[in-house]
């Protein structure tokens, strides 16, 4: 089964070693190329695999499934949407280091990378990228377009809300909820509940502006 990687910036080196990785272990899928809509791309090889094109020359090359591998939320919500109503189907690159508990649900198109950790009764949304080393304690909630960074940790039933953005080494106390649209900065502890919208910062975490992205708007 043939699988292209939308988007051949940083993070879809990422996707594509996991990829790569999870095929000399067995999996169905095989990366066959990116499409980027960066025309200097096209042509070159990056990791092994050709840039085949751009976004939009898609629907011309032969696939049976695609991964978004864009690291902005945004961005990466829009060009799923785009391609979702175009009827592709979304594959999950998953890298043969992540250790996901059976009972956890995952849905289509996300991005689970190296050395990543989630425990049971999770349930993870579509177009999420969790991100290298990042981990997901039980019984949470992880909506659809979230990016939760590298180094994360996130306490046993943690909600995270659409097209959130958690940063790098951020911490997330057990049972909080990371509203909508809201980025947690990098290295934060997450001791009370974010409203939708919010940037928070620190130790403890506190507001301290809103986030403008229209990724703030719930799906």
């Amino acid at each position: 089964m043939r699988v292209v990687i939308v988007g051949a910036g940083g993070h879809g080196h990422v996707v594509a070693d996991a990829l790569i990785a999870a095929a000399k272990g067995g999996s169905e899928w095989q990366p066959v190329g990116y499409v980027d809509d960066n025309a200097a791309l096209v042509g070159r090889t990056l990791l092994g695999l050709p840039v085949l094109g751009l976004i939009a020359s898609l629907a011309q090359l032969p696939h049976d499934g695609v991964v978004v591998a864009i690291g902005d939320n945004e961005r990466r919500r829009s060009v799923f949407n785009l391609l979702d109503q175009r009827g592709e189907r979304f594959v999950t690159a998953r890298h043969p280091s992540a250790v996901v508990a059976a009972s956890v649900d995952v849905g289509a198109g996300t991005m689970i990378c190296a050395g990543v950790i989630v425990n049971p009764s999770t349930t993870i949304g579509s177009n999420v990228i969790l991100n290298t080393g990042c981990t997901i304690d039980h019984h949470s909630r992880i909506a659809d377009h979230v990016h939760v960074g590298p180094g994360v940790h996130a306490g046993g039933a943690v909600t995270v809300k659409t097209a959130a953005l958690v940063g790098i080494g951020a911490t997330i106390m057990p049972g909080r909820t990371i509203g909508a649209g809201s980025v947690v900065g990098a290295g934060a502890l997450v001791q009370r509940d974010v409203a939708d919208a919010t940037v928070v910062v620190g130790v403890p975490a506190r507001p301290v502006r809103m986030a403008v992205s229209s990724t703030s708007r719930p799906a």
